[in-house]
């Protein structure tokens, strides 16, 4: 195993797919946050162990659902004793909307990954932003501090636009890439 765990939660399976390009191209595991907003004890024994967590949710209403923010205040048990201090951390969300407000739902799970004393891994991309650029180019939606795609309401999980899906994979291939730079003490 790569050392890197993927937790997220999906509700209509548009950020589940997102999740598994990310730990596709990093080669982690994969932890889904259920419908009531728990993982399994299992999912916290690799999140534990793991030296690079990557959080995934949605952007519902301005901010991650309200399933991946009970798991966000299940952790406070591990951020009292700082069982997270010094892990590296990433995020990605996935909204309807281009923009859609993902930026705050970033910068929360950012947040998070600060208070636990954690160091964020960003995209590291430069964005398309060219007058000829498309929807099936890399980091079309112009994210930095981490990954945002973008799934219009109206799409089923086959149909998220190309470029959300490779800036995905890129973006697991240098979580990969980044943690291996770095030994945990």
């Amino acid at each position: 195993m790569s050392g890197i765990a993927v937790v997220y939660h999906s509700g209509y399976g548009h950020t589940k797919r997102i999740a598994g390009l990310v730990a596709e191209g990093a080669g982690a595991a994969l932890i889904e946050i259920d419908a009531q907003g728990e993982i399994s004890a299992e999912g916290w024994d690799t999140l534990n162990a793991a030296k690079t967590i990557v959080f995934g949710s949605p952007t519902y209403m301005g901010n991650s659902s309200w399933q991946f923010r009970k798991f966000a205040e299940a952790t406070s048990k591990i951020w009292y004793t700082r069982g997270w201090q010094n892990k590296l951390f990433a995020g990605f969300s996935n909204s309807a909307s281009p923009v859609g407000d993902k930026t705050l739902t970033i910068e929360s799970l950012q947040i998070l990954a600060s208070q636990h004393g954690g160091v964020w891994i960003s995209l590291g991309m430069l964005p398309s932003n060219t007058k000829a650029a498309t929807s099936a180019d890399v980091n079309q939606l112009g994210g930095s501090v981490g990954l945002l795609v973008q799934s219009p309401s109206d799409a089923s999980v086959d149909e998220i636009p190309e470029g959300g899906l490779k800036t995905a994979v890129e973006f697991g291939r240098r979580i990969a890439e980044v943690s291996g730079r770095y030994t945990l003490a």
